[in-house]
């Protein structure tokens, strides 16, 4: 009799929702804008370099790029863009009877080349396979559609052609096969794990645990999470006083599945930041786009709530409106606008970045044909 009434007493916490109808405030965050700003144009410049590179000749004709622009997301021209980036793409006639051809200016070149040699480097490409692995576990079903795995494989730190570059390298890892797609029903081509790989069933947040108490990972600890507000940022005090309750409840793991519980119950939410929380540790920029994170929640059968994770949680997560999108960044993961963990490839793009810097105005030599040079179009690409 006691032990039922502790069974109802259990779900009964599990399905209570405490949190208060009271506004949680978005306050910018400098540090952090800067971080994703200084970002701008640098994975559409990346993504163009890969395509150029991945040609046999290592060159493109320039006419073919305007048929590259949607597939690379860039928001003007593709001849526009080459002309801001004078440092990193030339133009050049292979021969009279040719047209022209973009290729990557030597500097950018050697650039790529330091990049390919760490994603051929065995302990890169076994640390990416288990962040990939886990990406999948994190779905309960141990698979996504390829769609989904590639809006992250830029932030994920995937080489662009990861499907026959490393994938197919794993077959005891990885799998692709056709599976039904939950959001349109159509048929589509999915990343699987091969078998479950429980080993890698442990959160960043269980394993600092572990090692703060010296012990074996537990399951239904009161962890509570780093809290990081912008200077002069003040929560209301009913929300504070909901969030210390909050913080106490335990914790369970993003690697189990925990749907059972009430969707809008505190303990479902704390469920949901330990998914958030866990997607972004796994991301080597740890930040991504908003709308990877509710297109990833959507397909898993979060409906809204990690939207609503998001937004009453400003000290763990911070929602950047800059370079035309929204971001969200894991506040643990910078020291005002500086990654705590450095990343190889992080730090290679950092090195793109400040060759980016150095193309300044385009000089005479470095025009495109068919761009207008005026006041105007260079307004529109800083935009």
């Amino acid at each position: 009799m006691a032990a039922a009434t502790v069974t109802k007493l259990g779900r009964s916490l599990q399905q209570r929702r405490t949190f208060i109808n009271a506004r949680v405030k978005w306050v910018g965050d400098p540090y952090l804008d800067e971080a994703v700003q200084r970002e701008k144009n640098l994975k559409q410049l990346l993504s163009l370099k890969d395509r150029i590179v991945s040609s046999p000749s290592k060159s493109l004709p320039l006419s073919s790029l305007s048929l590259l622009k949607p597939l690379v997301n860039l928001h003007v021209t593709a001849a526009a863009f080459l002309q801001k980036h004078p440092s990193v793409f030339a133009t050049f006639q292979p021969s009279r009877s040719l047209p022209l051809h973009v290729r990557l200016t030597p500097q950018a070149l050697d650039l790529h080349k330091e990049e390919e040699t760490i994603h051929l480097s065995a302990p890169h490409r076994n640390a990416t396979v288990q962040r990939l692995a886990k990406l999948l576990m994190l779905t309960g079903a141990g698979s996504l559609p390829l769609y989904v795995v590639d809006r992250f494989r830029f932030d994920l730190g995937l080489p662009h052609d990861y499907v026959t570059s490393l994938i197919c390298d794993y077959p005891d890892y990885f799998e692709v096969i056709e599976v039904n797609d939950r959001l349109n029903g159509g048929k589509t081509l999915a990343l699987s794990l091969t078998s479950p790989r429980k080993s890698l069933a442990v959160s960043e947040m269980e394993r600092r645990e572990s090692i703060i108490n010296g012990s074996r990972v537990q399951k239904g600890l009161h962890i509570r999470y780093s809290m990081n507000f912008p200077k002069g940022y003040e929560l209301e005090k009913r929300v504070k006083n909901w969030l210390e309750q909050w913080q106490d409840l335990p914790y369970i793991s993003p690697y189990e599945n925990a749907f059972h519980l009430g969707s809008y119950s505190d303990q479902a939410e704390k469920w949901a930041v330990a998914v958030l929380h866990e997607l972004l540790y796994l991301l080597i920029s740890k930040k991504t786009e908003t709308e990877n994170v509710l297109c990833l929640g959507e397909y898993l059968g979060f409906g809204t709530r990690l939207k609503k994770a998001l937004v009453h949680h400003p000290g763990i997560f911070y929602m950047s409106h800059k370079i035309r999108t929204q971001t969200v960044v894991l506040r643990e993961g910078y020291h005002k606008e500086f990654l705590i963990q450095k990343h190889p490839l992080m730090g290679m793009r950092h090195r793109y970045l400040y060759l980016m810097s150095r193309s300044g105005r385009v000089k005479k030599r470095d025009y495109v044909p068919g761009v207008k040079r005026s006041n105007q179009s260079v307004d529109a690409q800083n935009s």
